[in-house]
């Protein structure tokens, strides 16, 4: 019995000190598991790059695009045109539409190292949403907008390889 009430002591003592350090201004939350996890998982989805949080295909194939475009700097007036009259021929969006999504394209496009250096992880949320069909249009119009100045160059069929080994099974087996 004494041993029970020696234990309930301590247990109480160590409460009662906890609790004057955290009035004191001491912030003791860091030993709590629940909320450090909590807190980690929200960092590192805080922390993720915008290119990674993409689940609409519509969007991600958008980014593809301008990734190809944009792979030797800037776009020029001629990339730009066939990128919106692409939007609103395969997407089906009005010239207003379009112009947003390459905007916001652009936009998270940024430096091009996500696009360029890790597709699977650019594809990671939206990879099961693609049908074949869809698969199909992207690289179409990867394609398009890299001839639009010539011939595709390396980065430019890197870049579309990348897209297209994102989906070996679909890609494949659908040409």
């Amino acid at each position: 019995m004494h041993l029970v009430l020696a234990i309930l002591g301590v247990v109480v003592t160590i409460l009662v000190l906890l609790n004057r350090l955290q009035q004191g201004g001491i912030d003791l939350g860091w030993l709590n598991p629940f909320s450090w996890h909590r807190r980690r998982k929200f960092r590192q989805e805080y922390t993720l790059s915008a290119a990674y949080t993409l689940d609409n295909p519509m969007d991600v194939a958008a980014l593809f695009i301008v990734g190809v475009a944009k792979l030797n700097g800037d776009m020029s007036k001629e990339q730009k045109q066939r990128i919106l009259s692409l939007f609103q021929s395969e997407f089906h969006l009005s010239e207003q539409a379009s112009v947003e999504l390459l905007s916001a394209s652009v936009h998270l496009y940024g430096r091009g190292d996500e696009v360029l250096n890790y597709p699977d992880k650019v594809l990671h949320r939206s990879k099961s949403a693609f049908s074949t069909e869809q698969i199909q249009s992207v690289v179409f119009m990867m394609n398009e907008v890299a001839k639009v100045e010539g011939q595709p160059n390396e980065a430019q069929h890197k870049l579309i390889e990348g897209f297209e080994q994102c989906f070996p099974k679909l890609v494949k087996a659908s040409w």
